[in-house]
C-alpha cells in the first residue's frame, strides 16, 4: 500500500480529519504547525522533518534487545526505513502502458519513439524515447526490438494512412507481476488476407524464436486498423488473452484495449479517495458511470447494497463481469453502451426511494451534457464524486450541476453543492498534470 501522505493534497485538508487515519488525533504543536484549516509552506517538507526527528532513537535506550525489536516491528513495521523510503512512490518508469509511434528524424522511417512537431507545420518526426523517465525499461526494450524487426521487414511503415505503408504504432502493457503484452497495429491497405497472414507469422516468429524472444512477452496481439482510432478488434498471435492486476484487494482482468489508469500504484490511492468521499453504506446503490473494468465500484461492493455499472466499451464490461465473478461479488450488474442513452432509463427503474451515490470516471472528453442532465434530475442521487483529468475544462459542468433550476436547459432537480475537491498530483510524476476529485452533495 502506498502512503497517501505523499500523493494527496486537498482543499480544506484537515477540515474533516476523520477521512484520513493519520489525522484522527492532533499531535503536539499542531496549531503552531498548521494554523486554521490550511497548510502553510511545504506540507511534505514539514511533515518529513517532523517524522525524521521522531525517528531518532533516545540515547538512553541503548541497543534494542530481541523483545524490543519485535515490539518495534509490530507497532512501527517501517521503523528501519528512512521517511523517503517509507513513501514508496515510484516516480521513474511508472507507466503500465506505453505507446510508441513509427517514423524517423534521420532519414530512416523505421524508428520507434514519440512524435515531436506539428501536423500543421509538416515537421513531425519520431524521436527515440528511451531517456524519458516515465517509460519503464521493459517497454523501451520491446520498442527497440520491434524497431529491429521493422528494419529487417520488407514492408514499409505507415505514418499517414492515405500515403500508404503498413506498420503503425506499438503499444506495450505490463502489470505488477512483470507480465508484458505487445499490441502491434497494422494498416492492411490493399494487401490480400493471405499476405497479411504472412506478416502475422513473421512478427510472431520474431518474438518467439528470433531476437525478439529476449523480451519474454506474455502475449502479442495483431490489430488491423484502417482508421485513425482503433476499432478495439485484434487477433492474438500467441500467449495469454488477458493481463491480470492486483488492485484494492481484487484480482482485475484487463484486456489489451481496456482502459486502466496508467500509474497503478497511485491509481489505488485515487480510487480509495473516491471511495472515502462517496460515503456509501448498506442502504445505498452505487452508480458507477464510465466504469471501465469497474475497479472503483467493485472495491466498494461490500459496503453498498448494489453496484450498477455503465461503460461504452463492450470488452471492458466483460472484464468487469469476469472480475466480479472471480472475486465472488454478486451484488452488481453492468451495462454496455453510451451512458447518455442507458443512464436515464436505468435511473427511472431505480427511483424507488433508495438513496443513490454516483461515482464517475469519464474519458478525457468529459461527461456528455445529457449525462449531467440525468444526474441533476435524478432526485435519488444525493452524492456525486468524479475524477476530472482536465479540471480547468470542467467549469461548465460544475455550473450545470450547481446552478439554480433552469427549465430552458431542463435542469429540474435540486442543485448540488461542491463540498470538497481533492487534487491527486502524483499520478503522472515529472509532469504538471494533476487529477482532481470533486465531491458534490445535496
Amino acid at each position: 500500500m502506498h502512503n497517501p501522505r505523499c500523493v494527496l493534497s486537498r482543499v480544506g485538508l484537515f477540515s474533516k480529519p476523520e477521512l484520513f487515519p493519520w489525522c484522527s488525533r492532533k499531535p503536539p504543536g499542531w496549531s503552531q504547525l498548521f494554523p486554521g484549516s490550511s497548510c502553510k509552506g511545504n506540507f511534505i517538507h514539514v511533515i518529513t522533518k517532523k517524522c525524521q526527528s521522531r525517528q531518532k532513537k533516545p540515547s538512553h535506550l541503548g541497543p534494542l534487545d530481541c523483545s524490543q525489536e519485535r515490539l518495534a516491528n509490530v507497532v512501527m513495521p517501517l521503523w528501519r526505513l528512512s521517511y523517503e523510503k517509507q513513501l514508496k512512490i515510484v516516480i521513474d518508469g511508472y507507466q503500465n502502458k506505453s505507446t510508441f509511434s513509427v517514423n524517423g528524424p534521420d532519414g530512416n522511417l523505421k524508428t520507434m519513439g514519440h512524435y515531436l512537431g506539428t501536423w500543421r507545420g509538416q515537421n513531425i518526426v519520431c524521436l527515440w524515447s528511451t531517456h524519458l523517465k516515465n517509460i519503464p525499461e521493459k517497454h523501451s526494450q520491446v520498442a527497440q526490438y520491434y524497431e529491429l524487426f521493422l528494419r529487417q521487414s520488407s514492408v514499409e511503415p505507415c505514418l499517414l494512412f492515405h500515403e500508404g505503408g503498413h506498420w503503425c504504432e506499438l503499444t506495450v502493457r505490463t502489470n505488477n507481476q512483470g507480465h508484458t503484452v505487445a499490441i502491434i497495429t497494422f494498416h492492411p491497405q490493399e494487401l490480400r488476407q493471405e499476405e497479411i497472414c504472412v506478416q502475422k507469422e513473421t512478427v510472431k516468429e520474431f518474438f518467439i524464436k528470433w531476437p525478439g524472444a529476449v523480451c519474454d512477452l506474455t502475449s502479442v496481439y495483431f490489430r488491423e486498423s484502417t482508421m485513425t482510432r482503433c476499432s478495439h478488434q485484434q487477433s492474438s498471435l500467441f500467449g495469454e488473452p488477458h493481463v491480470f492486476e492486483e488492485l484494492l484487494g481484487l484480482k482485475i482482468c484487463i484486456s489489451p484495449d481496456t482502459f486502466c489508469q496508467i500509474n497503478t500504484a497511485v491509481a489505488e490511492m485515487l480510487f480509495q479517495t473516491m471511495g472515502k468521499l462517496s460515503g456509501v453504506n448498506s442502504n445505498t446503490i452505487l452508480l458507477d458511470i464510465c466504469c471501465g473494468t469497474a475497479v472503483i465500484g467493485l472495491s466498494l461492493a461490500q459496503y453498498t447494497s448494489q453496484i450498477l455499472g455503465i461503460e461504452l466499451v463492450q470488452q471492458a464490461v466483460e472484464d468487469a463481469r469476469w472480475t466480479a465473478a472471480f472475486n465472488c461479488i454478486i451484488n452488481c450488474e453492468f451495462h454496455a453502451g453510451r451512458t447518455e442513452k442507458i443512464f436515464p432509463q436505468l435511473l427511472k427503474s431505480k427511483e424507488d426511494g433508495q438513496s443513490i451515490v454516483a461515482v464517475v470516471n469519464p474519458a478525457r472528453a468529459g461527461l456528455h451534457y445529457q449525462v449531467i442532465q440525468a444526474i441533476r434530475n435524478c432526485r435519488a442521487i444525493h452524492t456525486l464524486v468524479f475524477i476530472s483529468c482536465k479540471p480547468h475544462g470542467e467549469t461548465t459542468k460544475i455550473i450545470e450541476l450547481c446552478c439554480p433550476l433552469n427549465f430552458a436547459k431542463r435542469l429540474l432537480g435540486e442543485p448540488f453543492v461542491l463540498k470538497q475537491a481533492v487534487p491527486v498530483d502524483q499520478l503522472f510524476p515529472h509532469s504538471l498534470h494533476c487529477e482532481l476529485v470533486p465531491l458534490f452533495a445535496r
